[in-house]
């Protein structure tokens, strides 16, 4: 007998932390700038981002698109959902060779004494395969993003 699917609220997700030296601006600045996201965003193993398109507003869209090490292309896009300016981001995320498996991602910059620390919730994921293959590509990009802020502060 087939498993019926998990509803929403009992689909994988996860939570990761980070901790930058840095101005919550600085890092919704990475998060929304265009430019900033062709510097840093994906893991270790993507070589380029040929693509960032952002429109920051409720209802915007964004699309990124990635070129691994590998020559493969990984192509991702979203709908904003909530916009609170240096604070919070919250989006849609589907990859075009699987939109039907849309999750959703909240980033939360909160300042503290001598930076910020960003929180990332991804949530909704079609199953723990895909939550963990994320967990890798998230944990990641984090340290990109971490590498880049600090050359951005130089």
């Amino acid at each position: 007998m087939a498993k019926p699917a998990a509803s929403a609220k009992e689909r994988p997700s996860l939570t990761l932390r980070r901790h930058y030296p840095v101005a919550a601006e600085k890092v919704w600045r990475a998060w929304t700038d265009p430019q900033a996201l062709k510097a840093w965003f994906g893991p270790e193993e993507i070589v380029s981002v040929p693509l960032a398109e952002v429109d920051l507003r409720v209802g915007g869209r964004f699309r990124v698109t990635m070129l691994a090490a590998d020559g493969e292309t990984h192509d991702v896009s979203g709908v904003y959902q909530e916009l609170v300016p240096n604070r919070k981001l919250v989006f849609s995320w589907a990859w075009r060779s699987t939109p039907e498996r849309e999750s959703r991602v909240t980033v939360r910059i909160e300042p503290d004494g001598n930076g910020c620390e960003l929180v990332l919730m991804h949530e909704q994921f079609f199953d723990e395969v895909a939550r963990d293959g994320h967990e890798h590509g998230w944990t990641g990009a984090m340290v990109k993003l971490e590498q880049w802020l600090a050359k951005a502060a130089e």
